[in-house]
């Protein structure tokens, strides 16, 4: 097997980047869901209630984070600063500490996103000093924590299983999806559609980083969103044919991609085109 794509998001919910290589973290790769977009008392927002989270694009530049939107001026946020006002943010039932971005932050999101339910949106940052973990009932022995994803510091899916998906949706006459619809940290290629789903680790050829899976990805409606215009073009899918392929026999619901943790490798570098071998 090999690694064909990287794909880092620094702010949860917002637009993707495509890597050739990127470091690793405990938290994912390094800047991964390291920002989160709130609602005024600190809960989280991401496309499930807005869509058109998916038309802001993201960079990372040498000292900024850049936020940029078709209907407005570029945001810039400077990396470096930690002097921000701290408050608490909610991913789910976990409650994190966080720093504010500030006021025009806040204006810009507000402007291109439009408000939540008459309230004003947010940028925060998560804060370092907050440990995050990882449920602990799914883990095997390993401590993990995370930052504003989900719940899990990677996910990690397979080109062939999204070849199967692409199949089963194309005989009901709909158009194959690409990989972003399932924002996956780590795609890799060369094992049998949906194998990944009875692995308990993956490992580079050469042992410099090892990956724990342990959770199957339910999937949610995010995945009907095209990434590119921020709207749903055929209601219900891929939700309801990943239910019927029944890739989790023993789990309602639709699942596709593994969440995983880093058990070795801190600090060392995931690159496209590495090999990988599993176990």
């Amino acid at each position: 097997m090999r690694v064909t794509e990287l794909n880092l998001y620094p702010v949860k919910s917002l637009r993707g980047i495509p890597l050739d290589q990127a470091t690793l973290g405990v938290r994912g790769l390094a800047y991964d869901r390291n920002w989160m977009v709130v609602d005024q008392v600190g809960r989280f927002v991401t496309q499930r209630q807005m869509p058109g989270m998916a038309r802001v694009t993201v960079r990372l530049e040498d000292d900024w984070l850049v936020l940029e939107h078709p209907e407005a001026q570029p945001l810039a946020i400077e990396l470096a600063r930690r002097d921000q006002p701290r408050l608490t943010a909610y991913v789910w039932d976990d409650a994190c500490q966080a720093l504010d971005e500030g006021e025009e932050a806040s204006r810009w999101l507000t402007a291109v996103l439009g408000d939540l339910r008459g309230s004003a949106l947010r940028l925060v940052r998560f804060d370092d000093a907050h440990r995050r973990p990882v449920e602990p009932r799914y883990l095997q022995g390993e401590e993990a924590h995370t930052a504003f994803s989900d719940g899990y510091p990677f996910l990690i899916a397979s080109r062939s299983s999204l070849d199967a998906l692409n199949r089963e949706l194309q005989q009901k006459g709909l158009v194959p999806l690409p990989m972003n619809r399932f924002r996956p940290n780590v795609v890799v290629e060369g094992a049998p559609a949906f194998a990944e789903d009875g692995w308990s680790e993956v490992l580079a050829q050469d042992g410099h980083y090892r990956f724990g899976l342990r959770k199957p990805c339910q999937r949610c409606k995010i995945t009907t969103i095209d990434q590119a215009s921020g709207t749903i073009e055929v209601p219900g899918e891929p939700l309801q044919t990943l239910i019927q392929m029944k890739t989790q026999p023993l789990r309602p619901g639709a699942y596709f991609g593994q969440n995983a943790t880093l058990l070795t490798g801190e600090g060392g570098i995931i690159a496209v085109g590495d090999t990988l071998h599993e176990e």
